[in-house]
């Protein structure tokens, strides 16, 4: 049945990107169940599972993801990213390949892709969600072939919904509010979090999240365990791992979890003194969100998460540290002679969903 939107299924697919690409698309997923219109997904791996525990009555289609995969170390990155292209440009082909079946197959009605170049069609309005408009690189002359790529991308679809405010700097600076925009039209969505700050009593003295594409999760995680042996204090140490049920061994001050789902996730993170985890977007936004304590740690290499925490730091509103120099102690130090400042944030809601669907370009 047909709504006042006039749509009466939407698929939504996240890249995947560690998995904060998934986990920003909860919110939008139940922004859509509110209204009552079904939802397919599109995701494979980590971000399916993780999806499918959120949502377990969910429709998920199996969709390869671009699986890239980080070098161990920063100087290597740039050359390894080169050698994936081919791969991911096959993989953008092939989706636009297997989109098109879907369509006719589920009778979808409006496409969403957080950040997968391929998910548009001619006939289907086709939304494409990004917070980076600019792509930050180490030259300003490689920025700009970044950006006429990315926008090649982008003018193919129906409109790019941007998760920041619309008021710049936003949260995401120049990333997110550029000199030059894309021809399609651009919407500000406000910051999207699955959190709700709530005051409670203090359990933990750091909460700590890892997540991110590997190798350079498991390098960061090899470095905290080894730390936590001496850091005495209690820990909560989540492992951005949903589809792993391995279990490690921790010190008794330490609770560890594989993963955890919004609600519980959203408990146990409010029972920290300090956040600990990787600079990406959409991890800023949802820890933010909840006025924590922010210690970042970028991973190495990826520009965009050096410059949204030198950004961030630049006001007080996170803490940075490289992770060649981290310790668990050092951070600790540091965090105490620290000042932490606040911003208000406008996340995005039921309404605001309404708005961007009554604004869909005809």
């Amino acid at each position: 049945m047909k709504n006042q939107f006039n749509i009466s299924k939407v698929l939504i697919a996240p890249l995947d990107w560690g998995l904060g690409h998934a986990t920003r698309c909860i919110p939008i997923i139940k922004a859509f169940r509110q209204l009552n219109i079904p939802v397919i997904l599109a995701a494979e791996g980590h971000q399916a599972a993780l999806l499918l525990k959120e949502f377990p009555d969910i429709t998920i289609l199996p969709l390869t993801g671009y699986r890239i995969r980080y070098a161990k170390s920063r100087i290597l990155l740039l050359f390894s990213l080169a050698l994936q292209m081919i791969r991911i440009y096959r993989t953008i082909k092939q989706e636009e390949a297997w989109l098109k079946k879907v369509v006719e197959d589920y009778q979808i009605d409006l496409i969403i892709s957080d950040n997968r170049f391929g998910l548009h069609h001619p006939r289907v309005p086709s939304i494409f969600i990004t917070h980076q408009l600019l792509i930050k690189a180490p030259y300003k002359w490689v920025e700009s072939i970044f950006q006429r790529i990315n926008y090649h991308f982008i003018n193919q679809y129906t409109a790019c919904w941007v998760p920041d405010m619309a008021a710049a700097p936003g949260l995401a600076g120049e990333l997110s509010h550029p000199v030059k925009m894309p021809k399609v039209p651009v919407f500000y969505m406000k910051l999207l979090s699955r959190f709700t700050r709530v005051t409670g009593a203090t359990k933990y003295t750091f909460g700590i999240i890892l997540s991110g594409p590997e190798p350079q999760r498991t390098i960061l995680e090899d470095k905290i365990l080894s730390d936590l042996s001496i850091f005495t204090k209690p820990v909560l140490l989540v492992r951005g791992l949903p589809s792993d049920s391995t279990l490690i061994e921790v010190p008794e001050h330490v609770t560890v979890f594989n993963h955890l789902d919004t609600n519980d996730l959203d408990f146990h993170l409010q029972q920290a003194d300090y956040i600990i985890g990787r600079g990406g977007y959409t991890s800023l936004m949802e820890l933010l969100s909840i006025d924590k304590r922010l210690i970042v740690v970028p991973t190495p290499g990826q520009t965009e998460q050096e410059y949204l925490s030198a950004l961030l730091m630049k006001t007080k509103r996170l803490m940075c540290l490289s992770q060649a120099d981290f310790s668990v102690d050092e951070a600790y130090v540091n965090a105490q002679k620290f000042t932490f400042s606040k911003m208000n944030l406008d996340q995005f809601d039921l309404e605001q969903l309404k708005a961007l669907l009554l604004n869909l370009p005809k």
